[in-house]
This record gives structure tokens, sequence and C-alpha cells, in this order.
């Protein structure tokens, strides 16, 4: 691994740092933290002034907006950037997962509707896989998909999705449908995209324990989508899904919220049983050695990665790692850190709670986390199966068509 830039890396971190100090917001924008509401306006504002400076995606080719830069430039764009009080950005799953899959699979009418606006943040999307039946079993899809009996070559959808990240602001969503039920489940799915104002499409958002609602309970009642919105081929909605939580395993999974050295700092400053601080304690003291530990080695996980980029290397499946780690850990920590306050824990007030209530706001969530971009086992499963070479897990449905396994109807 070379953990330093190389010239030409440092030439491009100088530019971009020099770009943020002329032209990134001086302070947070307020409102909501997940990107709706009254942050939207500044989120779109922002966005906007980084696609025309060529910063929006930046591994674009130039016919699509972009500069077509590196990835490793990306990344060193969002370090930089990331010491700045921007705003929410609610255009990461549209740009990093849905509009590439557009991109990918669309004909060329469609693509040049739709990438143009989505990278200026005047459109946003969403991505409708999970199910109440299905978690991350994306395959097990049973949103129906059939044509309509009129000879249009229309579809009509109909079925219900879970846990879609801010469907309630967004304009356009892809979604997966079951187009053939008397194929296994893999092999009869479609990718589509839809207008999410169509009326029969219902958002309902999910109130969650952190006082937030970004996830979101989606219905298809009677959805009429033309022949022209599907993306890749009839029954062939599994290799599309495939590109897409490709680009969502690499996009979720940073390190977030309080770390170990903010535990460490509060548990100097807090009185443990004895009346001595709590970072005294011997039991304490060796989970915060653990953490650091798994911090290390999430830290240089992410610094072969990035050399991969810089030589212009595709990461592998290993990203899965970083998620796997750091879910686990934050809730870990999150929770020992609200033991530790004792009776403080309870309060979420960021006037009053250490580190503004980021422990608080880690405790809640962390759960969430560890099922987003794929629940731990999922991602324990690919860490074992393509990193490590381990068996697969035996699949007794792998050639039982869809509609006789015990959930497919």
């Amino acid at each position: 691994m070379d953990f330093n830039d190389s010239p030409e890396e440092a030439a491009y971190r100088a530019q971009v740092r020099a770009w943020l100090e002329a032209n990134a917001p001086k302070r947070h924008a307020g409102g909501d933290p997940e990107g709706g509401g009254d942050t939207m306006s500044a989120s779109k504002a922002w966005q906007a002034k980084k696609a025309a400076a060529g910063y929006a995606q930046i591994t674009w080719p130039k016919e699509w907006g972009g500069p077509g830069g590196t990835p490793i430039q990306q990344v060193i764009f969002n370090q930089e950037e990331a010491k700045h009080p921007i705003p929410p950005n609610p255009f990461q799953i549209g740009l990093g997962m849905c509009v590439p899959t557009v991109m990918t699979f669309a004909d060329e009418d469609t693509k040049k509707r739709f990438v143009g606006p989505a990278l200026r943040g005047e459109e946003i999307w969403c991505q409708l896989f999970s199910e109440p039946s299905g978690g991350s079993d994306v395959a097990a899809a049973r949103t129906r998909a059939v044509r309509a009996d009129d000879g249009s070559g229309d579809w009509i959808i109909d079925g219900q999705k879970v846990w879609t990240t801010g469907a309630q602001f967004s304009d356009f969503g892809i979604v997966v449908c079951r187009t053939n039920p008397d194929a296994p489940k893999h092999k009869g799915l479609t990718m589509f995209w839809v207008d999410m104002k169509d009326p029969g499409i219902e958002v309902r958002p999910i109130h969650q324990m952190s006082g937030g609602s970004g996830f979101n309970e989606v219905f298809f009642t009677g959805v009429r989508v033309k022949d022209s919105q599907r993306l890749g081929a009839v029954d062939d909605g599994w290799r599309v899904s495939l590109v897409t939580l490709m680009n969502e395993r690499l996009a979720v999974g940073g390190p977030s919220g309080a770390g170990w050295k903010e535990f460490m700092e509060a548990a100097r400053s807090i009185a443990g049983l004895d009346g001595a601080p709590a970072l005294k304690d011997q039991a304490l003291r060796e989970k915060i050695a653990d953490w650091y530990v798994a911090t290390e080695g999430l830290k240089h996980t992410r610094n072969r990665t990035l050399t991969a980029l810089s030589r212009g290397q595709t990461p592998g499946p290993e990203s899965s790692i970083g998620k796997v780690i750091s879910a686990v850990q934050m809730q870990e920590l999150a929770n020992t850190a609200i033991e530790m306050l004792d009776q403080y824990g309870i309060i979420n007030d960021p006037a009053l709670s250490p580190l503004k209530g980021g422990f608080q706001s880690s405790v809640l969530f962390a759960p969430g986390l560890r099922i987003a971009g794929g629940t731990d086992e999922i991602l324990k499963n690919i860490i074992a199966e393509r990193v490590l070479g381990l068996p697969g897990d035996i699949r007794v449905d792998k050639d039982v068509p869809f509609k006789d396994m015990p959930t497919g109807r």
C-alpha cells in the first residue's frame, strides 16, 4: 500500500481544496438532517454548483456531464468535501446506484432525459428493492408486473416495497418486479423505472425511533408503465439488480457517528463506580483497545481499496468488510457509552449531552445501518464465498419455480 498522494493526486487535491475553500458553505444548513424539508433547497443549490464545476460525479464521462476523471479523484474530492459544513446529500442513492443502472441498461432517449437533471440535483431517485417478506433477499421479490391485456405492450405493477430511503421526496425510482413466477426466483425478475408521482404509488414514511423518517413503505396499485421504461431484458432483472447492488455495497458502510476517540474523551470526564474517571476501568479500557484495533484494521483495508483505485484497478467484494465491522462497532460503542453515562444516557438533548447527543444518535441509528446495504448475514456470505473462497450456502430453491415456493404466489 502507498499512503501518499502521487504528484498528480497531490496537485488535484490542491485544486479541489482551493475550489472548496472558495465555494463550499461556511455553515450547516438547518432543518431535516435526512435531506428533506427545509434543507432541500440548500442541497440542490450545492449539487448544482458542483455539477457546473465538474465535481458532481467525477468519474462520469464528459458526454454525461462529468469530467471523465478517475475513481481516486472522486475519493480525494469526497475526503476534502467532508471537511466543510455541506448540506445533506439526498442525491447519493440516485447518482450512486439508480442513474448508473439507467445509464447501463436504458435506451439513449431515456438516458438523455434523466442523467443531466439528476446530475444537477434537479430530480431525485430512490431504489425500490426490499420487500416485507424478502428482507435482504432481493430475488425473493413478490411485487408483480404483468402485461396489460389491451395489446399496448405496457406493464401493470402491483405490490409493496419497504425500507425505501428518500421515497417521500423522490421524483423517480427503479423497481425490481416478478414477471415470470414459473421460473426460479433469480430468473423471473424484470427492472423498470417509475414516476414516483404516479397516482397508483403511495408512499408512507416510517417513523423511526431516532425521530426521523428516512425510510418508507411504498405501495403499487395498478401502476401502468410503458415497455420503454424497462431496464434490461424481460426476466433478466437479477443481472440488472447486481449492477445496482454492487454500487450500493461500495457506497454504504464508511465510518460514521462518534468513534473510540470521542468515547475515550468522554470516559476521562465521567466518574466510574469508585468515583475515579471511567477511563481507569480495566474492562472499559479493553473495549476501547478492541475498537481501536478494529478501526485501524478498517482504515488499512480502505487504504488497500484506495491504492487499487489509484492504480486504476477495480476494488473487489472485500469492500463488504467495511460495513460489517463499522456497523457492529458503532452499535457496541454507542450502547457502552449510554451505559457509561448512566441516567444521563437517556438525555437526548444536544445542549446537555456529550458530543451534542452524538452517542444517543448513534445508538438509535446503528440498528438501521446493520440492515442498509445488506444485512450482516448477507455481507458475511459475500466475504466467505467471494473473498475467502469458501463453499457457497446450500440453496434448495435454486431450480424451484417461484410459484412453487412457500411464499411464491
